[in-house]
């Protein structure tokens, strides 16, 4: 049964793969972002081990699962588990647009508007993502999928008929 990680940039096309995957091959679906935040303002990352807990308790609950987010950390421990990892390596103007054109996401923000108020944050910490030197970086992303001994592909598209870099 298929146990796959996707990652790569916000607005990379993580979430819409994993459903597509997800519905496609009865697939258990988890956005790290649900177990990666307390809840409250402003925003605090839950500390590792509580989201590594709920991460396992995911994998071992389900026999065939995809696993997305921008974490490389978590995404870290899911490693030994996976069968197969996907990096959604796109250019980061294709990201950007991407955002902005994003489907409201019900369990992330109470309305459109209220996920709309927070796009130009966004569109900002996209921007980024060659540039920072932490868990959701490029670079990050990069040594992940380099450690990684399984199955793994990149697409640098969200036209996914061909398969970059392997």
């Amino acid at each position: 049964m298929k146990k796959a990680l996707i990652f790569g940039n916000s607005g990379s096309g993580k979430s819409t793969l994993a459903q597509e995957l997800a519905a496609a091959e009865g697939l258990a679906h988890l956005d790290l972002d649900t177990i990666a935040w307390l809840e409250g303002t402003p925003p605090q990352r839950r500390p590792l081990p509580e989201s590594r807990q709920a991460l396992l308790a995911f994998a071992d609950a389900n026999r065939g699962w995809v696993i997305e987010g921008c974490y490389a950390d978590l995404l870290e421990m899911a490693c030994p588990l996976a069968t197969e990892m996907i990096f959604m390596d796109l250019p980061v103007d294709d990201c950007i647009s991407n955002a902005r054109n994003r489907p409201w996401e019900p369990h992330k923000y109470p309305s459109k508007a209220a996920q709309d108020e927070n796009l130009e944050m966004l569109i900002a910490w996209i921007r980024e993502y060659d540039t920072r030197h932490d868990t959701f970086s490029r670079a990050a992303h990069q040594r992940l999928f380099d450690s990684f001994d399984g199955k793994k592909t990149r697409y640098t598209s969200n036209q996914r008929t061909q398969e970059a870099r392997p």
